[in-house]
């Protein structure tokens, strides 16, 4: 058993008197040679996000939630929009390097912390268990307010500051303006601030290549410019319901129809996705004091590629985390409301886990990059959510997963998307490394000095 010790005066330094066990017995290390200021002698302000509805129908103002918040760099995958009005919209519209930092969520994403880089002209909002946070430029630069918070000497400390309660963890802006922050020297920020721009460089770069993959796709099947519409009205026989055992009118959208004609006249033909590919449900049961790379739905970006993942013993992991992957398995989720969270499995992550939230895809007769690109299409799409049941918990069974159908996409068009596919994917894993990079600059200024985190950050980002 570990224990520390503490003195009854201490526990008055801390003005809610907290003397809570993690609280106390955690303490980051401190640089003695680095001067140190609480982070809230750094920031101009900070702002929780809008509380409100949010819905998946595209209307109104898309919303960022924990979700949207990857590997440092906020992702571009919104899925989400709100029904705001002008002074809504100007009072939490995104600019670009805001910082947002992840409030309330369970324990692993508390804390979560990225930057928002602007992508496009459209107002973008955030929820309320975000926080935006502006730091002062002439004191820290928010690329290295994000890198430093995820540091583990920052995480350690705004983890060891949550309120923990059932299944819920908090901490508020005041008790995140306690962290203390070393003032690192303009140089190395600069230098980290650089390695995020050239990362966000990447990462626009490398969504031009999913999106060439995609068109390549949608080009072969002639829907390039192709816009299912949703009817608000249509009339089906009694008899297709039966058939069905479906009574949702959803289900009976002649969009779907036309999907699936669309498909179905495809010269190169059609199969249900069962005969293309192996789909596995089954658990594995992880041992007890083996370390886990862990994957959830808000750790999937845009492109299919896996942002972020918690590591942790079997023994801590939570009780969904039962399905075991392997390189080259596509997996998609099965709830609607996040089916188009769809990833595919690299190198990084053979043998990890993922929720079992996930369907697991193993490839027969198409490669994975062609399917990851089916599933996340329209076709892949629409299909998914007519597919989806439920009262309580709208999901896609492995049934009507198996029955969806899918184009035999001929080989030269597959070899095209699996290079494009390829090729995007080596440009996030450059852009992950620079903020990895960037990470570790920060954690080396505070294990040794500022000169020998320089001097590594310039040896190594440049491998980006």
């Amino acid at each position: 058993m570990q224990y520390k010790t503490r003195s009854l005066s201490s526990l008055f330094l801390h003005p809610d008197y907290r003397w809570d066990g993690e609280y106390l017995s955690v303490e980051p290390y401190k640089n003695k040679h680095l001067k140190y200021v609480p982070l809230g002698d750094t920031v101009l302000s900070t702002q929780y996000g809008k509380s409100i509805a949010m819905s998946e129908d595209g209307i109104g103002t898309r919303i960022y939630r924990m979700n949207e918040i990857g590997n440092e760099i906020c992702d571009r995958n919104i899925s989400k929009y709100a029904d705001l009005n002008a002074d809504e919209i100007e009072l939490y519209r995104l600019k670009d390097r805001d910082v947002l930092f992840n409030r309330t969520n369970s324990q692993p994403f508390v804390g979560r912390t990225g930057i928002y880089r602007k992508f496009s002209d459209e107002d973008i909002v955030f929820a309320s268990y975000l926080v935006r946070v502006n730091p002062n430029p002439e004191v820290i630069t928010p690329e290295y307010l994000t890198a430093f918070l995820n540091t583990k000497y920052g995480m350690l400390d705004v983890k060891r500051r949550a309120r923990i309660s059932i299944n819920q963890s908090n901490v508020n802006p005041e008790e995140l303006k306690k962290v203390d922050i070393p003032l690192l020297c303009d140089e190395l920020q600069s230098k980290i601030t650089l390695s995020f721009d050239n990362a966000f460089s990447l990462i626009k770069a490398s969504e031009v290549k999913y999106h060439q993959a995609e068109n390549s796709f949608l080009t072969e099947l002639g829907l390039i410019d192709w816009n299912p519409k949703h009817s608000l009205s249509f009339v089906r026989k009694y008899s297709d319901a039966q058939h069905a055992d479906r009574i949702d009118a959803d289900y009976f959208q002649p969009k779907h129809a036309e999907i699936e004609e669309t498909i179905r006249r495809y010269p190169g033909g059609w199969d249900t996705l069962g005969n293309l590919v192996n789909i596995q449900d089954s658990n594995f049961k992880p041992e007890e004091e083996i370390e886990y790379s862990y994957i959830e739905l808000a750790d999937i970006g845009i492109n299919g590629e896996i942002t972020v993942c918690t590591i942790s013993k079997g023994k801590d992991l939570p009780t969904r985390a039962r399905r075991r992957i392997e390189t080259g398995d596509v997996i998609v989720s099965s709830i609607e409301g996040s089916l188009d969270r769809i990833a595919l499995i690299d190198g990084q992550y053979d043998q990890a886990l993922c929720s079992t939230g996930f369907y697991i895809l193993k490839s027969k007769a198409i490669n994975p990059e062609t399917l990851l690109v089916l599933m996340k299409s329209l076709i892949g799409q629409h299909q998914l959510k007519k597919g989806c049941a439920g009262t309580i918990l709208s999901a896609i069974s492995k049934i009507n997963l198996d029955s969806l159908c899918l184009p035999r996409v001929r080989e030269e068009i597959q070899a095209k998307i699996q290079q494009k596919v390829t090729e995007c994917f080596n440009l996030r894993n450059r852009s992950k490394h620079l903020l990895e990079c960037a990470k570790r600059s920060v954690e080396i200024a505070i294990e040794q000095d500022e000169q020998t985190a320089i001097d590594w950050l310039d040896n190594n980002a440049e491998g980006g």
